[in-house]
């Protein structure tokens, strides 16, 4: 198995992207930058996992908030 030192996303599942993209910026914030229903209409973690996974351009801009989110983080 190959290592990515690089890749801040590796290891990291989806579910624990979504549970501390909600502690750190709620799902008010996350449904108003990124325009799905799982978001804003009665969001939950299984809700938003099932979607995230069958739907790869969502899941590319969570990743990315994500990642945002990290880079944000290490500057403070």
């Amino acid at each position: 198995m190959s290592t990515q030192p690089n890749n801040p996303l590796h290891g990291i599942t989806l579910e624990k992207i979504i549970n501390d993209l909600v502690a750190h910026y709620g799902w008010e914030y996350m449904g108003y930058n990124i325009k799905i229903k799982c978001f804003t209409d009665n969001p939950s973690v299984k809700s938003s996992l099932t979607f995230l996974r069958k739907t790869p351009w969502a899941r590319a801009k969570v990743e990315a908030m994500y990642v945002q989110m990290l880079k944000k983080q290490k500057v403070r």
